[in-house]
């Protein structure tokens, strides 16, 4: 029987008492998870309507949450910061009586996470990556790299010439991270061409989810804008975080899709370089939302990992 306690954080910060929306699912006795969702300007409801309580299931205590002034968690003095980001993970983690937990950093939620057990390890019993952007001008050079092979095959004038376009931006620019992901999203580099008979009825029930369609599109530019101005994550390289934080006794997990248009080979070999080749799954036919086309082998890998 799944189990879902909505609760909802009042965190005080400062000077002013803001809601941070959070969920937990399964029983409080088992091994901490926390989701950490993509975005800027996104939300967690996709994580919490297909794999949260199958997570729960498979003997972990699963919460997820939606940032401040993100997805549910509205809040028109959200500073975007990285800093006020870890502030509020670390009120999750008192609101559940959380000493240490894993931390699951899906998308942007990657970056978030890699930041957070960088700057607070004792907190983090593992972090896994899932989908996760760690080095943004790469993910850039991939996408425009790739669409770039796609219109030539076709001929599509237009297209290069969008392309030529973009590449001549300010590649640490806001302009140009929104130009890539509107190209990824154009060619369908979210998703897989190959979904699996689970993964077609996972969204099926979701296309038919009225709450779950409303909160999906809660989606705005404003978190991103604001990350942008106050962080220029644009700019972004991870990799040499997580080598230390391996280094420092946290161990790191990933998983990405081979059909994830965002990430290269070479991308997923320079992170399995960096954790170990046991420290990480590339799924087939699966892409950007992996936990949802290839649902088992993601619950399966979870609890390999944080069982080990």
């Amino acid at each position: 029987m799944r189990s879902l306690f909505l609760l909802l954080l009042v965190c005080t910060l400062g000077t002013q008492a803001q809601t941070i929306v959070s969920h937990a699912f399964g029983d409080a006795s088992k091994p901490a998870v926390i989701f950490l969702h993509g975005g800027p300007g996104s939300n967690a409801i996709n994580f919490e309507s297909t794999t949260a309580a199958q997570l729960a299931e498979q003997g972990f205590y699963v919460i997820t949450y939606d940032r401040r002034g993100e997805g549910r968690s509205a809040d028109p003095d959200a500073k975007y910061t990285f800093q006020q980001s870890y502030d509020d993970l670390n009120s999750i983690y008192k609101q559940y009586k959380l000493k240490k937990a894993s931390l699951i950093g899906f998308s942007f939620g990657g970056i978030v996470a890699t930041g957070y057990t960088a700057r607070y390890p004792e907190q983090v019993s593992a972090l896994v990556l899932v989908s996760a952007l760690v080095n943004l001008q790469e993910t850039y050079r991939t996408i425009i790299r790739s669409c770039r092979k796609i219109y030539t095959e076709k001929k599509d004038t237009s297209g290069l010439k969008d392309l030529d376009n973009l590449e001549k931006l300010d590649h640490a620019s806001i302009d140009f991270r929104r130009g890539c992901f509107k190209q990824a999203s154009k060619n369908g580099f979210f998703a897989t061409p190959n979904r699996t008979a689970d993964a077609q009825a996972i969204y099926k029930k979701l296309d038919a989810d009225t709450l779950y369609l409303h909160y999906a599109n809660l989606n705005n530019d404003t978190p991103s804008n604001e990350f942008w101005k106050h962080e220029k994550y644009s700019t972004i390289n991870n990799l040499p975080v997580i080598k230390e934080i391996v280094k420092g006794g946290v161990p790191v997990f990933a998983m990405y899709g081979k059909d994830d248009g965002l990430y290269a080979p070479e991308q997923i070999a320079s992170i399995k370089a960096v954790i170990g080749n046991k420290h990480i799954l590339y799924m087939q036919d699966a892409a950007h939302y992996l936990y949802n086309d290839q649902q088992g082998h993601f619950l399966s890998g979870m609890r390999v990992f944080l069982y080990y």
